[in-house]
């Protein structure tokens, strides 16, 4: 049984039914629909028309070969209703819809059923093979249910988080490490023993100096730059829990210097003096290889975020493995809950597929619906169940959302979550071009 029929739901479904297995596919479209859905169609794509780079040196470009060797009908679909896009992958949306639609209706192993599906408690269906992939705007009363199934207080989150930035892309010729006061030289210091000092103490805060000159230029592009406006079903939401960083700098010239930027407790090695404004890199995962850009929550464009945020000196050469978001997003908490097969660990029968693991994208979506449905196909045949290894993007997205992590947030394919190559390699390209032909060796066909 599946919910319901979005990429992810789509793909667990055909990977289930090439395979000889009868599945039923729920889907409340045409019936009843989201806030953002208006295509009575399965498969909707509602945000772009882009899947995102072909490229091997992209990880979604990686991400769409390695679904492509594993027959994906979805990455097959988007092929086939492809539009001119340079090196991206883009689709005429309603054909690419109508054409997975048609693939899905005809397949004689799967049964759409146009219904809201909300007894996934009842015991009529304990002994049922389920995926859950309802996405990110799943409807309130199925959300209940899965907050009771998985012991959850609430699955609504309006999600605000930061772009997260690859530390090796950070210029620490400029920026510096040290926690707000500790970082400052003492009276008694001399320079010399103030840097040995700043060498020992711990690293989990990068730190970005500004002088006068650089922050009213950064202010100006900022207030300045393109926005996403959100939905009208999420305004209110997001607006009272969280300000985006461009509507504080708004408020005032000053307003992020004595907020997010503040420079208090600072002293720039360079100088030996408080800088004018200090962005705060906070480290966001146990490697030390993510590092989350703290206050930055934010609406602007993907495109305006890397162009006014790489004027912040020390990131001129930002990597951003996630930008920054400020929308409706319903998710569990899947490194508590989940397994890297996408499957429930307090129940063994029900998977979990797309955005509503914490995968952030349609492609993502998509490889999240591939692996739950070919497990969900092994536990119905009693076999191993199939784990990628984390040196492909399939993999190492499965290992994200199921490795313990107190400040879980969805996440792209991006090639930061892949284990470090056995030799460094500084040049970007090359380095990218090595972890993705490890990826195509080490990838298992299924």
């Amino acid at each position: 049984m599946l919910l319901a029929g979005g990429l992810a739901g789509c793909e667990a479904a055909y990977q289930i039914a090439k395979r000889g297995i009868k599945v039923k596919l729920y889907e409340m479209k045409p019936k009843k629909f989201s806030p953002a859905h208006q295509n009575k169609n399965l498969a909707e794509i509602v945000c772009s028309n882009s899947l995102k780079s072909n490229l091997l040196t992209n990880a979604c470009g990686l991400l769409k070969e390695e679904l492509r060797k594993l027959d994906s009908l979805l990455i097959k679909c988007a092929d086939e209703t492809k539009v001119a896009a340079g090196q991206a992958l883009a689709v005429d949306r309603e054909k690419f819809s109508e054409l997975v639609t048609k693939n899905i209706m005809n397949n004689p192993n799967i049964q759409v059923i146009n219904k809201e599906f909300t007894n996934i408690l009842s015991n009529n269906y304990n002994d049922v093979i389920t995926i859950i992939s309802t996405g990110p705007l799943t409807s309130e009363k199925l959300s209940e249910q899965i907050a009771k199934l998985t012991g959850e207080d609430k699955l609504y989150f309006y999600d605000a988080a930061a772009p997260i930035i690859e530390k090796d892309s950070i210029n620490m010729n400029i920026a510096f490490w040290g926690d707000r006061y500790s970082q400052e030289k003492k009276k008694d210091e001399t320079i010399e023993q103030w840097k040995n000092r700043l060498l020992k103490e711990e690293k989990n805060y990068i730190n970005l100096p500004m002088n006068k000159q650089e922050y009213e230029i950064f202010i100006s592009e900022l207030i300045n730059a393109d926005i996403v406006e959100p939905h009208k079903f999420e305004k209110k939401e997001i607006f009272e829990g969280c300000m985006p960083i461009e509507v504080m700098a708004k408020r005032g010239i000053d307003t992020l210097r004595f907020g997010p930027l503040k420079p208090v407790g600072f002293d720039d090695p360079r100088i030996g003096k408080r800088p004018y404004a200090v962005v705060q890199l906070r480290q966001d995962n146990k490697e030390g290889t993510f590092f989350n850009m703290v206050g930055f929550q934010t609406n602007l464009k993907f495109g305006e975020q890397k162009r006014i945020f790489r004027m912040i000196p020390g990131l001129e050469n930002a990597e951003f493995l996630k930008y920054g978001v400020m929308h409706r997003n319903t998710y569990i908490n899947s490194t508590k809950l989940l397994d890297q097969t996408y499957r429930l660990k307090i129940n063994r029968n029900i998977f979990f597929a797309g955005q509503i693991t914490g995968v952030e994208g349609y492609v993502e979506s998509i490889s999240s619906g591939m692996v739950a449905g070919i497990n969900a196909v092994n536990l119905f045949k009693k076999q191993s169940p199939v784990i990628f290894p984390n040196t492909t993007i399939i993999g190492a997205l499965a290992k994200y959302i199921s490795t313990p992590n107190e400040k879980f947030q969805p996440m792209n394919a991006n090639f930061g979550i892949l284990p470090e190559l056995d030799k460094k390699i500084k040049d970007k390209k090359e380095r990218y071009k090595k972890l993705a032909e490890r990826s195509l060796i080490n990838f298992i066909n299924i």
